[in-house]
């Protein structure tokens, strides 16, 4: 079987019944969406493809970095774990090591990041969750897509299609009352 669609399989296999956070979407949706942006943005890599899938992995299901290391191989194991939150430290240790691991992760990571960004962001919009969550909700992302910035900005030229997927994200954010984002 191809690597990506293993991948694919794994993460649904995996995520199996699981919805995302607003109670609707499941998993394989946003995973879906989150592959198809980045295949938008003209990433062929099939490792980053893979990690695209498996993002959500470690961080919710019972996966470990071992177990995706020996089935996609190190390059893909590192880049699910550069967008994996550490679930053993607290909530307010865990936001501040995410986002630091976030801020030093490879532009391939904080490309599937801003994927992930977006697809978020859209299953926010459609949510049934109330304006007050979906506010709060939207700001932690934002403080996520802050940490990614710097390094979209230097590679907007070498992925032009960035911008759209940020036109599109600014079409949300600002319709919640927060000024759009500029490259």
């Amino acid at each position: 079987m191809p690597k990506l669609l293993d991948a694919e399989n794994f993460a649904k296999e995996r995520h199996s019944g699981m919805l995302r956070k607003d109670g609707v979407t499941t998993y394989h949706e946003h995973l879906t969406g989150v592959v198809a942006r980045l295949k938008n943005l003209g990433v062929t890599d099939n490792d980053v493809l893979c990690a695209a899938w498996l993002h959500d992995i470690i961080e919710d299901t019972r996966t470990s970095f071992d177990d995706i290391d020996q089935r996609f191989g190190s390059r893909v194991a590192v880049l699910v774990l550069s967008l994996s939150k550490d679930r053993g430290l607290s909530k307010g240790r865990q936001e501040e090591q995410y986002v630091k691991q976030l801020r030093e992760s490879s532009v391939e990571a904080k490309l599937i990041k801003l994927c992930d960004i977006s697809a978020n962001l859209k299953d926010v919009k459609d949510s049934s969750l109330s304006k007050t969550k979906k506010a709060k909700t939207i700001r932690k992302i934002l403080y996520y897509l802050n940490a990614i910035k710097p390094e979209l900005v230097k590679n907007k030229a070498s992925t032009p299609a960035i911008t759209s997927l940020i036109d599109g994200i600014n079409a949300v954010i600002v319709s919640f009352g927060h000024g759009p984002l500029s490259l």
